[in-house]
């Protein structure tokens, strides 16, 4: 009687069933820590956009001797109005309220959009709270015009800020800042504040 070489049999319905159970253990244990790693990178994105547009401001400010604002706008229509819980925001030389639809670079438009940028741009789970309302005004000479936003923080609808160095699978919040010179800067709201002369370029 010939036998068939162990090599080229195929798997047994028990192996098969062993294979399955492995992959239905990896999959419980990696998908959950995906999610949180897809939702902390939404968080710094939306932070890194926000920190992208408020540069632009300034610099345009800047290079324009004039001022020029950043805000934050309910979304990119023209029905859009300010918004202090929105992602979507616009650099321009006018308030853009009810014209947010316009070309940016027209500056014929009422609102003399410069760049805009939407809510659902790869950060549709994020949430955003503004510390000083909803527009940041930079002056010719790049400062921040006083009685703006200082402060916006970036989490998520689910889950609370955490930050453990060693321990992962915690939701990262970001929070960005605007120094009366203008300066934004993006940090950690959890990271706590070094004693010196210790310094740690993540903390708030």
């Amino acid at each position: 009687m010939h036998t068939m070489p162990a090599a080229a049999r195929g798997m047994t319905l028990i192996e098969l069933m062993i294979g399955l159970v492995i992959v239905a253990i990896v999959l419980f244990v990696a998908i959950p820590a995906f999610t949180i790693f897809l939702q902390n990178q939404q968080i710094k994105n939306a932070a890194q956009t926000v920190m992208t547009g408020l540069n632009s401001a300034r610099a345009e400010a800047i290079r324009r001797n004039q001022a020029v604002r950043f805000q934050f706008v309910s979304n990119l229509t023209a029905g859009c109005a300010l918004a202090t819980n929105s992602l979507a925001w616009v650099v321009s030389l006018a308030d853009p309220t009810g014209n947010c639809e316009a070309t940016p670079g027209d500056m014929g438009s009422a609102a003399q959009i410069i760049e805009k940028r939407s809510a659902t741009e790869g950060t549709r789970n994020v949430v955003v709270a503004t510390t000083g309302g909803t527009t940041a005004t930079f002056t010719g000479l790049g400062r921040l015009s006083g009685g703006g936003i200082t402060q916006i923080d970036f989490s998520n609808s689910t889950g609370t800020c955490e930050h453990l160095d060693v321990t992962n699978g915690k939701m990262r919040c970001m929070r960005v800042q605007i120094a009366p010179g203008g300066e934004a800067r993006m940090c950690d709201p959890k990271v706590a504040v070094p004693v010196p002369p210790a310094i740690d370029p993540r903390a708030c």
